[in-house]
């Protein structure tokens, strides 16, 4: 095998393309590989593939988590050249030409990287116990958890500081995640929530949204930076701009000399890349994402692709791509062309360029914003657009159906149906060998 051809010099033996990561990027690259004369492995330490841009909509119970994901392996059981391996990816090997696990290694002709981003906290990670971000189902389950356990304790509390604490959500960070989370933690807790609790009025929640910068989504134009702020305010979010966090503690946090006790305090200001770039050796931004070509290769290696938020790709003025859905999944296809083409003896495609298709985020129901080109749309129609948008992208056409009616139901009764704790808040039996068990909440 040759550095430069990176495919197997025995023409008798089928190239190995190993994908890590079965994120959007991943996935797209394995799809444009469906018919190409190679094996594929496709390699992810979870089972299933998960749809990010509703994952806060598991956090705040709108949704549960299977509507969101799919198994990886029922995603590509139908291409015949795929195979997929529960594992994690340690590190490459890049001498041996091998993708190390934890307890064996793959060796490949192609390597595809689409390992994705992790939370970043600027250098205080000690903030991740008590902040923590949403990345993964786990995180959003966590969070769902601490909100509805929260109402739980505030119920059984008096008037004062500890009801307070319970009732108040920090959610750092102005980006869409932010302002997603913000708008639904509103509507969950002052019309689904409030409204099922005997003691909890719907004014008594309180929700603050922090971003350090002088404005909200700052991707955006600032006149739609303005109607989000406007739109969160209208909904009762206390929206706190300029105003960065300088310390993190236990239910407890420091934001421009002011100390805020809340229960529930969520991170969404910031992301880094997986240590990928690490692995291969190679030049990194600030995020850590791995500088890559005009192909989307590394350096000295054009047979490693980077891709998704793992990859900084320039775009066509200059800047990087953005950490989008649609940026991963144009350069998962991308990457699959070039691979294609490089195991059929053909021309490769030319650089890869990044067709920007706009910007959505939700702010709550009947309300969105969207930029596409020179068009800027705001409220309910940029909401419905919104929705449509995310419907077609869902994997799988029972998640389609079954997220349509659970938005139309919620949209109907204002109900929110995945109200469940499904973390263990401790069980005592009354006395040895009882069925009946008394439920003991968490520490206040």
């Amino acid at each position: 095998m040759t550095a430069t051809a990176g495919i197997n010099s025995d023409p008798k033996k089928r190239a190995q393309i190993v994908v890590v990561g079965a994120g959007f990027a991943g996935l797209s690259a394995v799809k444009a590989l469906s018919k190409a004369d190679a094996d594929i492995t496709l390699i992810d330490r979870r089972n299933h593939h998960l749809f990010q841009p509703l994952l806060y909509q598991v956090a705040t119970a709108a949704l549960s988590p299977s509507q969101i994901a799919s198994p990886i392996r029922s995603i590509v059981r139908r291409q015949k050249n795929a195979s997929v391996i529960l594992d994690e990816a340690l590190g490459v090997d890049r001498e041996a030409h091998e993708v190390i696990l934890r307890d064996r290694t793959v060796p490949y002709d192609f390597l595809v990287l689409a390992t994705g981003a992790r939370h970043a906290y600027f250098g205080k990670d000690a903030w991740e116990d008590h902040a923590p971000g949403l990345k993964a189902l786990e995180d959003a389950n966590a969070i769902r958890n601490n909100i509805l356990l929260a109402f739980e304790r505030a119920e059984r509390a008096p008037p004062g500081p500890a009801r307070d604490r319970a009732l108040t959500f920090a959610i750092i960070g102005g980006g869409p995640t932010g302002v997603e989370l913000a708008g639904a933690i509103a509507e969950l807790s002052k019309r689904a929530l409030a409204c099922d609790f005997r003691r909890t009025r719907c004014s008594d929640p309180h929700v603050i949204l922090i971003e350090a910068g002088p404005r909200l989504l700052p991707s955006f134009s600032p006149r739609i930076s303005g109607y989000v702020l406007a739109s969160l305010q209208k909904r009762g979010v206390d929206v706190r701009l300029g105003a960065p966090v300088s310390d993190i503690g236990d239910k407890r946090l420091a934001v421009a000399g002011e100390t805020i006790d809340a229960d529930t305090i969520i991170w969404a200001a910031g992301v880094r890349a997986s240590p990928a770039a690490d692995w291969l050796g190679a030049s990194r931004d600030r995020a850590g994402r791995a500088d890559v070509r005009g192909d989307l290769s590394i350096e000295g290696a054009p047979e490693i692709f980077v891709i998704g938020d793992t990859a900084s790709a320039a775009g066509a003025d200059g800047k990087p791509v953005p950490g989008l859905a649609p940026a991963a999944k144009q350069q998962g296809a991308y990457v699959g062309r070039v691979i294609a083409s490089r195991l059929g003896g053909k021309a490769p495609p030319a650089p890869f360029r990044y067709m920007d298709f706009g910007s959505l985020a939700t702010i709550g129901r009947n309300d969105a914003v969207a930029e596409f080109g020179g068009v800027k749309l705001t409220g309910f129609f940029a909401w419905l657009f919104w929705c449509a948008i995310h419907i077609y992208f869902l994997i799988g056409f029972r998640n389609r159906i079954v997220v349509t009616l659970d938005w139309m139901w919620s949209y109907v009764t204002l109900e929110r149906g995945a109200r469940l704790i499904t973390e263990s808040v401790g069980f005592k039996e009354k006395a040895p060998g009882a069925a009946a068990a008394v439920m003991t909440l968490a520490a206040e």
